[in-house]
């Protein structure tokens, strides 16, 4: 069943402020939007070329020249759903994507441990 909440299907102008908000790096927010739109775009590709594949046939005919009204349809369809940069923008606005940056993650953890060594030497000092 298809969701009852209107889908964005167009480009829009957006602040750019907000695109900063959950990194505090734009850039950053457009690697991230990057990386989920080629996850969004190779699923897409792999479930139309699944329900194509129920068609193929082994023989070649002139049939197989003529097109299939029902493959027709199931590209039209992938043709109209919204592009993937557009669903994973809304994914990001709407606070459903998930952040982690690895070497951010890195920096903390490498600052927490020679916090906790100066804390460990300055008590050893006293």
């Amino acid at each position: 069943m298809e969701d009852k909440k209107k889908k964005v299907t167009t480009t829009i102008t957006r602040n750019t402020a907000n695109f900063s908000q959950q990194t505090g790096n734009i850039y950053e927010t457009v690697a991230m939007l990057s990386k989920r739109a080629n996850q969004i775009a190779s699923n897409e590709k792999r479930e139309l070329q699944k329900k194509l594949e129920e068609f193929g046939s082994g023989r070649d005919t002139m049939d197989d020249y003529y097109e299939n009204r029902e493959q027709v349809e199931i590209v039209r369809h992938f043709e109209q759903m919204p592009k993937p940069t557009l669903t994973a923008t809304e994914e990001y606005l709407n606070n459903k994507l998930s952040y982690r940056n690895p070497n951010k993650e890195d920096q903390r953890a490498r600052h927490m441990q020679e916090l906790e060594n100066k804390a460990t030497a300055e008590k050893e000092d006293k």
